[in-house]
């Protein structure tokens, strides 16, 4: 069956078609003879009752600087189509916030994938709180001297913005570093929101391992590892992706929060693990999926195109 779908995400003109995910989404649901539109957030609106956007038409192809050809623009009734799928990147604002709203209004019509309900509730750094066991020592908090005191007690740290993205703003503070109080006073200054600290883990010199699962089950895993002398694993800052295999650990944890996953309506989740210890749950928009389809020869964008399928048909 055929499925009418929007992408709402930032410009699909200036993606990477060899790395991004949602490229890759497009490219598989075109081949599934899928009907495809993208429309760009700040086209969502709310007009008397209806969720409308000023979408575009659009045929990919796998030709860096040829691969989307976008048709006229057309208002979208949203609740009419069968998928939308909510790919903007972060940052976690209320700009983004407030999509997930609006996407709220259509469920009862249409899938939104992932469910942005719960994409609201569940920003990737506070849903590991529901995992003590599973995560390392952990701090959510904005007051200077509660951040002392955990640093006093585990010594080697990160701090890092509680709704950054991308690897900005990630800082390792070990037993002799001064400048807890001076990044205190630079986050604090152009934000309200508390920071998050987290006990530093040496495994990350290893990698840092991105492990996909579809409808709460994994189907693979990569490692990013840190450029030398650099204690992030992001990519686009120099992190080197390479093949891993799921350990027994990876699905004990899997194992854990997939259920939660498949009931909150979260198809495509990357979850980060940094030697047995789950450190984020990246609901958003996840990536990785190129990377894992090359290193372990498997379909997992039709694997995520089944899953949705499967749920449109038992609608």
């Amino acid at each position: 069956m055929a499925l009418r779908i929007a992408f709402q995400m930032d410009p699909i003109q200036g993606v990477n078609i060899n790395a991004d995910s949602s490229f890759r989404l497009a490219e598989e649901a075109q081949a599934r003879g899928h009907e495809l539109f993208v429309y760009t957030p700040d086209k969502l609106t709310f007009d008397e009752g209806r969720v409308v956007a000023r979408a575009h038409p659009l045929r990919v192809q796998r030709v860096q600087g040829d691969h989307a050809h976008l048709g006229p623009e057309v208002r979208l009734d949203l609740a009419a189509l069968d998928v939308v799928w909510l790919r903007q990147d972060p940052p976690f604002d209320m700009a983004y916030i407030t999509t997930t709203h609006l996407l709220d209004l259509i469920r009862d019509t249409t899938l939104v994938v992932n469910d942005p309900f719960w994409v609201r509730n569940y920003p990737e750094k506070l849903l590991v709180l529901q995992f003590p066991d599973l995560t390392p020592p952990t701090m959510i908090a904005r007051n200077l001297d509660e951040i002392r005191d955990f640093k006093h007690r585990h010594g080697d740290i990160i701090l890092k913005p509680l709704y950054g993205n991308g690897g900005a703003g990630v800082f390792r503070l070990d037993a002799g570093d001064r400048n807890l109080s001076s990044l205190h006073e630079l986050f604090t200054g152009f934000s309200r929101e508390p920071l998050i600290v987290q006990k530093f883990l040496p495994a990350v010199s290893k990698g840092d391992k991105r492990v996909i699962l579809v409808n709460g089950e994994p189907v693979g895993a990569i490692n990013r590892v840190p450029a030398a002398g650099e204690t992030r694993s992001n990519m686009h800052v120099g992190g080197r992706p390479e093949k891993v295999s799921l350990t027994d650990r990876d699905r004990e944890i899997c194992a854990a929060i997939g259920p939660l996953l498949r009931d909150r309506g979260q198809v495509f989740v990357g979850i980060d693990v940094i030697g047995d210890w789950l450190t984020e749950i990246n609901l958003t928009s996840p990536t990785g999926i190129q990377e894992l389809e090359r290193f372990d020869g498997i379909n997992v964008a039709a694997r995520i195109w089944e899953a949705i399928e499967t749920k449109r048909a038992d609608a």
